[in-house]
């Protein structure tokens, strides 16, 4: 075996590996800018909804996001439907939601609201509010 095989069959292997055990986009839940149409799709379909609403120059967003984040990639969660509302822009989608603070998070099943936290940053406790919508 040449030097450039074994290379290619090493970084076959790698993408594999990264594929089968969990790496993979597949899994992910894409956290898309809020949309009412389609927020209103996924409660007619009965998915699990998550909201994060958030500021950029909000400590505490930042510390949620790369949960969220991290979140929507678990498998647990691919099939979850994840919106980031804009607390300073999406003024509408706040009086939607009855909102009035940034950092808020809301768990949907389908058209009932499961559960809603404001200012929570750990992880733990975040994860077990999603799974209130599974």
């Amino acid at each position: 075996m040449t030097k450039l095989t074994a290379r290619r069959l090493a970084g076959l292997c790698f993408a594999a590996a990264f594929f089968i055990f969990g790496g993979s986009a597949a899994f992910s839940a894409e956290i898309a800018p809020f949309d009412q149409a389609k927020f209103a799709e996924a409660q007619t379909a009965g998915k699990t909804i998550i909201v994060h609403v958030h500021a950029p120059w909000c400590p505490t967003c930042r510390r949620q996001t790369p949960i969220v984040e991290s979140l929507a990639k678990d498998q647990m969660f691919s099939n979850a439907a994840v919106f980031r509302v804009d607390f300073d822009t999406e003024k509408q989608a706040l009086k939607f939601f009855k909102v009035q603070y940034q950092a808020t998070l809301i768990v949907f099943k389908g058209k009932t609201e499961v559960a809603r936290s404001t200012g929570e940053s750990d992880a733990g406790k975040i994860k077990a509010m999603f799974q209130k919508g599974l």
